[in-house]
């Protein structure tokens, strides 16, 4: 059903009446009822399907595709939440809540936590095993992406333990407990910050600029300019001072349009790698458009909450 994309299992169903490949290929006379797939599924940790994702990166060959993702002597690993069911009616015991402010109605939702090896120049990515954020056994508040990237963390450690990795990640991940989480699990990071959340860092890099402590670089090329401003070992934010990040600021100039972007890493930044880090950091949107898109809008029906109703037939009590 997955290899054929079929949005439903009556759907599938009905090509099963009509296919005749299904027969001679697969060899298929019956199709289970979407109840019965629950009850044999829904009992089914996600760990389990763990296995599989490392198998497929353990297959690739060493010295073909999996080299072809090397960056910077590293494999760029993008990590984003997303949703994947969502109803005011079903749910179980695992399912997150959210209670609307004016009418006090329950949202029930499961999410998850997706990574994938990723490379700036490649239209393919690796997806490696997703962590469920879901209501942890005995607990009764909602799990929350930062626990749940704990969790993922140590779990890619386990499975891939002297792999060289650089996270990559958005502005919600550039804070001083999630660092040093990264540091923890051997893991190098460029993680996006904005003025807004990270008010003191660019205060900072501002006077440091100031006082002539920054190094500025540009660049032409296909006559686009790539402008940077970078600083290296940093504070992180007030309260937490002693933990150091490296800073680098890019504009993008396409005559009369410019994209602004910053980040952090722990990367040395400089003026021979900035362009890397750079492209490193906007790589990150391959998690959202090479993989949950993928997943979500190319016919594997893992369907984003907003579209997941009752007409799809793919309602599941959890799984």
């Amino acid at each position: 059903m997955f290899s054929l994309k079929d949005s439903s299992l009556l759907e599938f169903d009905k090509r099963r009446a009509k296919d005749s490949n299904l027969q001679s290929i697969y060899h298929l006379s019956m199709v289970p009822s979407d109840s019965q797939m629950r009850t044999i599924l829904d009992p089914v940790a996600s760990e389990y399907i763990r296995p599989i994702f490392k198998n497929v990166f353990a297959s690739l060959p060493p010295d073909g595709v999996v080299d072809q993702f090397l960056f910077m002597k590293h494999y760029l690993v993008s990590l984003d939440g997303t949703g994947y069911f969502s109803s005011k009616k079903i749910n179980c015991g695992a399912c997150l809540e959210k209670k609307n402010k004016k009418t006090g109605q329950l949202t029930y939702h499961h999410q998850m936590l997706g990574g994938a090896i990723v490379h700036p120049d490649m239209k393919v990515v690796i997806p490696l095993a997703p962590e469920p954020i879901i209501k942890q056994d005995g607990e009764s508040k909602n799990d929350c992406e930062r626990n749940a990237a704990k969790r993922f963390f140590a779990q890619l450690r386990q499975d891939h333990p002297d792999l060289p990795i650089i996270i990559i990640e958005d502005a919600l991940s550039a804070n001083a407990p999630h660092i040093k989480e990264l540091k923890k699990h051997d893991l190098r990071y460029i993680a996006g910050v904005k003025e807004g959340d990270h008010t003191f860092l660019f205060n900072y890099v501002e006077m440091a600029h100031q006082a002539g402590q920054t190094r500025e670089h540009k660049i032409k090329i296909k006559g686009v300019i790539h402008r940077f401003r970078f600083i290296n070992q940093v504070p992180l934010n007030a309260s937490h001072q002693d933990v150091l990040v490296n800073f680098v600021e890019y504009w993008e100039v396409d005559g009369d349009k410019v994209q602004h972007f910053c980040w952090i890493t722990d990367l040395t930044i400089t003026k021979s790698n900035v362009f890397q880090i750079m492209h490193g950091g906007r790589a990150r949107w391959k998690i959202e458009n090479e993989t949950f898109n993928t997943l979500k809008n190319q016919g594997y029906n893992i369907m984003p909450p907003e579209i997941w109703t009752k007409e799809s037939g793919m309602l599941s009590s959890s799984k």
